[in-house]
């Protein structure tokens, strides 16, 4: 299952850098989303390094899921597909 990183779990003052927002393609509801709590989750750099994750929950009511990384996240993975295992 592939998914797209949207944005950084943020507040109006604060960034978190290892959790991110993704939207998981095929999924659009609260309830579908939440099935893939614990699920992993893995990003692939450029260079070919991966970075791996864990879903903790979902976000908002469309179906997007917050994820916990190992360490921080950099810029250019905004954006890019990650697979969800």
């Amino acid at each position: 299952m592939e998914g797209v990183i949207t944005s950084y779990r943020r507040g109006r003052t604060t960034q978190y850098d290892n959790q991110m927002i993704i939207a998981v393609n095929g999924i659009n509801s609260k309830d579908k989303a939440a099935d893939l709590i614990r699920k992993k989750v893995v990003w692939k750099s450029p260079a070919g390094k991966e970075i791996k994750g864990e879903v903790r929950s979902t976000h908002g009511r469309k179906g997007c899921i917050r994820v916990l990384f190992e360490k921080g996240m950099p810029g250019q993975s905004l954006g890019k597909k990650v697979e969800i295992i």
